[in-house]
């Protein structure tokens, strides 16, 4: 009896809820929702887990703001008080940087595999231009939140950071000094890079989040032209339940991974930043923006009379246009025909980042 009186008060909170948000026909929405199935549908896992991770990342860092004093007097004491004091407070930090670094990597193998994969096409352009806007957003916040525990790494990596829009012609005096909000690094810079940080970049991601996934549901997953030329035949799956069920491995396998590096190889805090001290030898930015720093540090000082460093920052500034503009540009797979030139352009890429990743951790400094 109590059973059946419980069913019937479910029943009548469903009925509640589904007058006033119109539960039935979110439902049909999802049910109605396929997924193509063919040799490339693992790819089709990584937007899903990189979501997971983000939604991980906005949890652990509400829980870091509850301690965090954004000062330069305090921001690395809070965060040491954090790791020392509060209950698993050293887990939650370790937690929030593991899954910044996994988040990043599953954003990059995403993006290109989707740049491979050729799911750029007609009718996928904004849904592509949305995604560029992500992975930007997502770099902006690895670079902002870099700083917040003002230990000396953070601090002498951000100095040689934010030289680099300085490289910029014209705006580029204008562009460091807005970064920093000084003429040096300083407390006013800790101050706004955590503005940044939890204020002007949540709401600008949940913007250009918001419209991806509404594309993506629009317009549903892409099939490879290779794969839409050989098979007439559409194969696909139900998202509900069974392409949920399988991206709900890829979440549990992320948060496997996380939780071993979070326990075994805990974020540390290092020395507090000291700005009368010289740089340490060796400081090194995270390893997404390492090829850059690397490119910066082979280029020689003037290149036919311009300085080497403007030139790669434009060089950077171009190639992220280029990579905007692709879907317009590869008006060979636009049109449904083969083409190979942008596959291997985007190899090279790949390489590149590799390369000169690998050889920024494994080349001695010269200074």
């Amino acid at each position: 009896m109590m059973f059946r009186n419980g069913d019937r008060k479910i029943e009548e909170i469903w009925l509640w809820l589904d007058e006033r948000v119109g539960l039935t026909e979110i439902f049909k929405l999802v049910k109605k929702k396929d997924v193509p199935v063919h040799t490339h549908t693992v790819w089709y896992y990584l937007g899903g887990m990189t979501l997971f991770l983000f939604v991980i990342q906005v949890t652990t860092g509400i829980l870091l703001l509850l301690y965090y004093r954004p000062s330069a007097e305090e921001a690395y004491e809070s965060i040491q008080f954090l790791m020392t004091e509060v209950e698993f407070g050293w887990l939650i930090r370790s937690i929030h940087s593991w899954a910044a670094n996994l988040m990043v990597f599953t954003l990059f193998v995403h993006f290109f595999s989707v740049l491979l994969l050729k799911a750029y096409r007609r009718p996928r352009e904004v849904t592509w231009l949305s995604g560029m806007g992500l992975l930007g957003l997502a770099l902006t916040f690895g670079f902002t939140g870099y700083l917040l525990p003002w230990n000396e790494l953070a601090y002498f990596a951000t100095r040689v950071g934010t030289e680099i829009p300085g490289a910029v012609p014209l705006v580029g005096s204008f562009l460091r000094r807005l970064l920093r909000g000084g003429d040096d690094v300083t407390g006013a810079t800790l101050t706004r890079f955590y503005g940044i940080h939890v204020a002007i970049l949540p709401a600008l991601t949940t913007l250009f989040l918001g419209l991806h996934l509404f594309l993506v549901q629009k317009h549903g997953m892409s099939v490879p032209p290779d794969v839409e030329r050989q098979s007439k035949e559409k194969k696909v799956m139900p998202f509900f339940p069974n392409f949920l069920l399988r991206d709900l491995v890829g979440w549990l396998t992320a948060l496997a991974i996380l939780a071993a590096l979070a326990a075994f190889i805990p974020a540390e805090l290092g020395k507090k930043a000291d700005p009368f001290q010289p740089a340490p030898v060796g400081i090194k930015p995270e390893w997404y923006f390492m090829f850059m720093f690397q490119t910066l540090k082979f280029l020689p000082s003037y290149i036919l009379g311009i300085e080497g460093e403007i030139l790669g920052v434009l060089g950077f500034g171009l190639g992220g246009l280029f990579l905007a503009l692709i879907p317009f540009l590869d008006r060979r797979t636009a049109r449904g025909e083969t083409s190979r030139l942008f596959t291997w352009i985007v190899i090279a890429i790949i390489a590149y980042m590799v390369v000169l990743t690998y050889l920024g951790y494994t080349v001695s400094p010269t200074k």
